[in-house]
């Protein structure tokens, strides 16, 4: 059971990273990690500002203390004048006290300022850090969006390619196709007029059958010409004759007709 649940806890996780893998957009996890950085150095500026205040405000304790331990030296100095040993040694008793808290505080001050200077370096490196980011991220957004751009021009262009490789092989069979039954009608003819194959229909003849066709058509048109010459000589003879036998020109029957004979009664 541990086997089994170890499997189908990498199933999950393989189809899970694939899901998510096919979901996320690089430019949207880029602006992500851009817009975090700018929160980071937010942060750093806020904290570079409450240095700053603090260490403002220790300077005006600084400058207050030394104000009121000046004061009670002016103080000691006079009561001391004025014959007042006892005054003048409680003022510069207080003006001792003093001087430890300014003390105190001119370390805390140079601490503070310390913390603001690194804070402020550090602000400044993270702002060159999140300026070069966001070229850099821009540069790949730029890069992405082109490439995923050019994808879809290649898948277009694939999709366009397959479909001429389809009408490309369509007008393949029909080329083929042509070429068949041109051969086939070829291959008809030659038998047809070879005589390997009988013409139904009657109007195909084949080579002797033509040559005898051709021969027997040309001896009819040679014997209508012999019978033409034949006819223009006879006609060319009677007239010769006619003009022989004293112009008479006409047929036997008309030469009776036009000289009639009288039978005896």
């Amino acid at each position: 059971m541990s086997g089994v649940m170890k499997r189908m806890g990498m199933i999950f996780r393989a189809k899970a990273n694939k899901a998510l893998d096919r979901a996320e957009d690089p430019r949207e996890t880029l602006d992500y990690s851009y817009q975090k950085q700018l929160e980071l150095l937010q942060k750093v500026r806020r904290g570079v500002a409450d240095v700053a205040t603090s260490r403002k405000r220790l300077e005006l304790q600084l400058n207050q203390l030394q104000g009121q331990s000046a004061k009670l030296e002016d103080q000691g100095r006079k009561a001391l004048a004025l014959g007042r040993e006892d005054l003048a040694r409680e003022a510069l008793s207080r003006r001792a006290a003093l001087q430890q808290q300014v003390s105190d505080l001119e370390v805390q001050h140079q601490t503070l300022q310390g913390e603001e200077e690194k804070l402020t370096l550090a602000a400044q490196r993270l702002q060159a850090k999140v300026d070069a980011f966001r070229t850099k991220k821009e540069t790949i957004k730029a890069t992405y969006t082109a490439a995923q751009a050019q994808t879809r021009i290649a898948e277009s262009f694939s999709g366009i390619s397959e479909e001429m490789s389809d009408v490309g092989l369509a007008i393949q069979r029909a080329e083929d196709k042509t070429a068949q039954l041109q051969a086939r009608a070829g291959a008809i003819d030659e038998l047809l007029a070879s005589g390997a194959l009988d013409d139904q229909s009657g109007l195909a003849k084949d080579d002797i059958q033509a040559e005898l066709d051709r021969l027997s058509g040309g001896t009819d048109v040679e014997l209508e010409l012999q019978r033409m010459k034949a006819e223009l000589a006879g006609g060319s003879s009677a007239q010769q004759q006619a003009i022989e036998g004293g112009g008479q020109t006409g047929t036997p029957q008309d030469q009776q007709q036009s000289h009639p004979r009288f039978d005896k009664q």
